[in-house]
């Protein structure tokens, strides 16, 4: 599981109708950082069956596995 985490893209490509416009697409997957296979592949996907041409990627990453964030709290609180 080392490297694998919640990958997005934020992917702009042109209108297929108007070049000059572009068009946002949010791809969400878990992905292998560094090499993002699913992502690559997704991004073949795109490429050979939808119209739209890429005009650019971005790409963020969370790892799945961190150190805890966890923090203490000095006191206690009741609920009614």
């Amino acid at each position: 599981m080392e490297g694998y985490g919640l990958a997005t893209a934020e992917i702009l490509y042109r209108m297929p109708d108007h070049p000059s416009l572009l068009q946002t697409y949010l791809w969400q997957e878990y992905d292998l950082c560094p090499k993002f296979p699913e992502l690559n592949r997704f991004l073949d996907f795109w490429k050979r069956e939808i119209e739209g041409r890429l005009h650019s990627v971005r790409v963020a990453h969370c790892g799945l596995i961190k150190p805890a964030e966890l923090r203490s709290v000095d006191g206690m609180f009741l609920l009614n």
